[in-house]
């Protein structure tokens, strides 16, 4: 589990996406009580920690329309939680898994407005509290826009997410200690893997990585829902 926090973090530092593909279906495999508080604790700091060097490239006038609708989605994210037993859950975050390949794979380019930027900060509060994996719908949105906009914008929207997720999950009883214990003893893989991602930024095909990592993600959403519905 440790292996792909880290390895996960890398990636998303090295080429904006990783961490929630790679390492919330190897929890939903190994541990899945764990899901999501522990993997939304762990992953809190990656956005801060990109977004302090492009913090000038965010798309605030977008976050302002993305924002409040993702706050009623986590609730409704955290609802679920309360209603899923933990096979329904993984095959949930396979599910995800999925659509966030598909919508990696897709040339559809849709444009960045209110009537767009609502119902996608909807979704991913919703899919991003119940599953830890709320990139997809917003990452869609912002793939054509300018490289640092795109990994700005997704930081400070995953930052403050990520803060809403875990709220709506607090009041539900959903986030327990045994979760908050391995975010925190997670934290420092994320870092770890944030630098090496950084450092070998400039050194590897992220073409080549990125279509790996869809290949592997795509195999364990597929493995993770045949289980659920097993």
């Amino acid at each position: 589990m440790g292996f792909a926090v880290f390895a996960g973090s890398a990636l998303q530092s090295g080429i904006g996406m990783g961490l929630g593909l790679l390492a919330a279906p190897t929890l939903a495999l190994v541990e899945p009580s764990l899901l999501p508080g522990g993997l939304l604790i762990a992953s809190l700091v990656l956005p801060l920690l990109g977004m302090a060097s492009e913090w000038r490239d965010v798309d605030r006038r977008g976050l302002a329309w993305a924002l409040p609708a993702q706050a009623p989605g986590a609730l409704l994210g955290a609802w679920l939680v309360t209603r899923w037993e933990a096979d329904a859950l993984a095959g949930a975050v396979g599910v995800m898994v999925l659509l966030a390949v598909a919508a990696s794979l897709a040339r559809t380019r849709v444009a960045v407005g209110p009537w767009s930027l609502t119902p996608a900060g909807a979704l991913a509060g919703v899919t991003g509290t119940a599953t830890s994996i709320g990139g997809p719908p917003m990452a869609l949105l912002y793939q054509h826009e300018p490289p640092a906009r795109m990994r700005a914008t997704l930081a400070a929207f995953f930052a403050l997410g990520s803060a809403f997720s875990l709220g709506a999950l607090l009041l539900t009883g959903e986030l327990d200690g045994r979760q908050v214990g391995y975010g925190l003893a997670a934290t420092p893989l994320v870092v770890s893997g944030f630098l090496l991602g950084r450092t070998l930024r400039r050194r590897i095909d992220a073409d080549a990585l990125r279509t790996l990592l869809l290949a592997v993600v795509a195999l364990a959403g597929a493995g993770l829902l045949l289980r659920a519905l097993l």
